[in-house]
């Protein structure tokens, strides 16, 4: 039998008023895919690209917000965002399964109408590792044809990090440590001072209860980061094995590297000292 929503008071009838199609611009959003070979599996690589993006837009609408909380010692707020911003990265690590059903074979007919571009050049996710605290003004490079993008990174690159705001709350908390006046463009280097403050913190959580929490956000943060740059790595080897990458990188070999850098390392480091 036939159910006609109607009865219930559906409506149906979107001439003079905003449909689900106009609220989401559906129009834009599913015509923006444009492969550039008749191969079938090119919209699969289109989607899964265009979907990661939109996934990272939203990361770094909630990692900027959670560094104004934290700036402004709205803690519990900013817990929100980051455990926000870590399903966002369970999510980025599933939709490798998607692609990795693509076969060598597939991809092989499929790479010569990429040309030279690669996530590579993502600026999205080159802003996600900046407010991170990856810094590395090289990474700008591949940005310079386009200078208010350029300027943009430049902001992100010149400004703390997440990790820095959390230091920086610390002193504001009256943990004094050698981190709080650095170049903020530069990597971060590890202290054995800021250890010994998240020692304090980790030995009396109840004392210190929302900087204990606010240090294990960052912790599930980054075991997210690195299980989503882990599947990064062994989709692609699983796709190209070790070519280089369309963009010009040592492929497999360069993201294997990126698997060696730690973000928040005292976090890590005080586990072992405890």
């Amino acid at each position: 039998m036939s159910h006609d929503p109607t009865g219930e008071g559906a409506q149906t009838d979107f001439r003079s008023a905003m449909s689900y199609g106009d609220y989401l611009d559906l129009a834009s959003v599913l015509g923006a895919q444009h492969p550039r070979s008749n191969d079938h599996n090119e919209m699969l690589f289109i989607v899964q690209h265009q979907t990661s993006e939109l996934w990272m837009k939203l990361m770094l609408h909630e990692l900027r917000a959670a560094l104004h909380r934290i700036r402004a010692d709205d803690l519990p707020s900013a817990f929100k965002m980051l455990a926000r911003v870590s399903r966002i990265m369970e999510q980025l690590v599933h939709a490798w399964d998607v692609l990795s059903t693509m076969t060598p074979s597939e991809y092989s007919h499929l790479r010569p109408h990429l040309g030279s571009s690669s996530g590579f050049q993502s600026w999205q996710y080159r802003e996600i590792e900046f407010l991170l605290g990856n810094k590395n003004a090289a990474m700008l490079k591949p940005h310079g044809h386009e200078p208010e993008l350029v300027e943009h990174l430049e902001r992100a690159l010149g400004a703390p990090s997440l990790y820095d705001e959390t230091l920086l709350l610390l002193v504001r908390r009256g943990f004094d440590h050698d981190r709080s006046q650095r170049d903020w463009r530069a990597p971060y280097e590890a202290s054995s001072v800021v250890e010994s403050a998240w020692m304090t913190i980790y030995r009396a959580p109840e004392q210190y209860w929302s900087l204990y929490e606010l240090a294990e956000e960052l912790v599930d943060l980054e075991d997210a980061f690195r299980q989503w740059r882990f599947r990064h790595v062994t989709t692609v080897e699983r796709i190209i094995g070790f070519k280089r990458g369309t963009g010009g990188t040592a492929g497999v070999s360069y993201l294997r590297r990126m698997l060696d850098v730690v973000l928040f390392p005292e976090l890590w480091t005080v586990r072992t000292a405890l």
